[in-house]
């Protein structure tokens, strides 16, 4: 009875400690896998130098980007990732850049400021030549049927010679001119005596004899039409003109 109870109290343990040992071996059941991460977010920049220009100057726009798979700025469509362009811009603008990729899209932004350019200053317009002429070159005067200088009018024509001088390029005109006393042959002699005898004298104070033409009118051509001596001094002259 007691071998009998031993052997079964023996088997009974071995099969306990097989059935323990087969649950320690038991295999564990696996972790579950990590996800992938996220791609990363781009990021971009953008440059524009100077950042003030006046109107038809350029700049230069320049951008850098990174994990982006597709980059634009507007007014210049789709560009590189990374660049740069030379830009004329007429107005001030506002440049924006966009860049996306599979980690979302990023903006950046330049402005450039555009001013009109200052207005020229122009010089102050002098006078014409024929104004000029007029405002330097004086008549000269003569007594009654005289055709030599007066005394008086000696430092008028050395003005006018001085004038002439300065101005090589001036060719002159003088036209000889009487009152309306006399006969128009004898007013035209003495109209050509006035005009030669005033050549005669700027050409000794200087100014060459091919720069200056004579013609007389006589008592043509009055400066003055009334009949009295206040009238008939103004006509009994030498008159300077600019000559073409």
């Amino acid at each position: 009875m007691n071998a009998r109870f031993l052997r079964l109290a023996g088997l009974f343990f071995a099969l306990s400690a097989s059935l323990l040992l087969g649950s320690c071996h038991k295999k564990a059941a696996p972790a579950p896998a990590t996800p992938p991460p996220p791609p990363p977010a781009p990021t971009a920049t953008l440059n524009v130098t100077p950042m003030n220009v006046q109107q038809g100057q350029s700049v230069q726009l320049t951008w850098s980007t990174q994990h982006a798979t597709a980059v634009s700025i507007d007014s210049l469509g789709a560009v590189d990732a990374n660049g740069s362009r030379t830009i004329s811009p007429t107005v001030s603008t506002t440049y924006t850049l966009t860049a996306k990729g599979p980690g979302g899209s990023v903006q950046a932004t330049a402005r450039v400021t555009v001013t009109a350019p200052p207005m020229p200053v122009l010089a102050p317009k002098g006078p014409s030549d024929q104004e000029l002429f007029q405002q330097n070159v004086k008549d000269i005067y003569f007594d009654y049927d005289r055709y030599d200088v007066r005394p008086a009018d000696a430092v008028a024509l050395k003005a006018d010679a001085d004038f002439l001088t300065a101005h090589p390029s001036f060719k002159v005109l003088i036209s000889g001119h009487c009152d309306e006393r006399g006969s128009e042959d004898y007013n035209i002699t003495l109209g050509s005596s006035r005009a030669d005898g005033v050549r005669d004298q700027l050409v000794k104070l200087g100014v060459a004899g091919d720069r200056i033409k004579t013609i007389s009118y006589g008592k043509e051509k009055p400066f003055c039409t009334e009949s009295n001596e206040q009238c008939w001094k103004q006509n009994r002259r030498a008159h300077f003109s600019l000559a073409q």
